[in-house]
């Protein structure tokens, strides 16, 4: 499983710019990265070809087949 912030930062990108490039405000890509919101498919699709994985790497959890939200909603 890849985390998407160290995904993110491994490629260089702040938030802001990042957030920028998917067209979507800071602050909802924010929510996306820590996992208290999921995005639509063709969002998770682009963030996920934009920093070369899958989008199962980034938003599941391969050891129980659980997204990550549902992970972190305890």
């Amino acid at each position: 499983m890849v985390n998407l912030k160290i995904a993110r930062i491994k490629k260089g990108y702040s938030q802001q710019e990042f957030s920028e490039m998917l067209g979507i405000h800071k602050n909802y890509y924010s929510m996306i990265e820590t996992g208290s919101r999921n995005p639509g498919f063709k969002l998770a699709k682009k963030i996920a070809d934009i920093l070369e994985v899958t989008v199962d790497e980034i938003f599941f959890d391969d050891s129980n087949n659980e997204t990550l939200s549902e992970t972190n909603s305890y």
